[in-house]
């Protein structure tokens, strides 16, 4: 498993990919981006065009990410777990807790899958105070990624475009 995180914009998508351009089975994007408004769906059409041609299959996964059709031999890109973590964090019934259901939905999901690449976004680093519920949000986000920081094969930080090795193997 390897956890990829920065900023907006950063190259995060663009070094998952490449980390999986050698896999010889089944390819799989995760998308957990709900198609929301135009600028989501500015956001879905640039992640589409990324990886044409690459033989991506995508899955839309916007909640319950163990429940994911994946095999054995498969290998997984999972953008990203801000989007999953809203997801899971405002439903229907209000607002709850994601951090162990998203947590172990990867532990599953990375139990049956050859690779798991997980991108993620950096957040509370601006130290803005905000709202109380995007500050829950924020804690969320930041448990989450710490999680799967500890048990991650892996961990980079993309700054500029340019993927630096916080934990594991140094691929660039």
């Amino acid at each position: 498993m390897t956890l990829i995180t920065g900023g907006s914009k950063c190259g995060k998508s663009t070094f998952a990919e490449k980390l999986l351009s050698s896999h010889e089975g089944r390819k799989i994007y995760i998308a957990t981006l709900r198609p929301y408004g135009n600028n989501a769906e500015d956001i879905i059409a640039r992640h589409v065009r990324m990886r044409e041609g690459k033989g991506f299959i995508t899955v839309e996964q916007f909640t319950d990410i163990e429940k994911a059709p994946v095999t054995v031999g498969d290998a997984v890109l999972l953008e990203d777990i801000g989007n999953l973590a809203a997801n899971e964090m405002f439903t229907e019934n209000g607002i709850v807790s994601p951090v162990d259901k998203v947590v172990n939905g990867i532990k599953l999901l990375s139990g049956k899958v050859t690779d798991l690449i997980i991108v993620t976004n950096e957040v509370g680093c601006d130290g803005i105070e905000y709202a109380p519920g995007t500050m829950d949000y924020i804690s969320a986000v930041s448990a989450i990624n710490r999680s799967i920081a500890g048990s991650a094969d892996n961990v980079y930080e993309c700054v500029y475009g340019i993927p630096v090795a916080l934990k594991g193997e140094k691929i660039c």
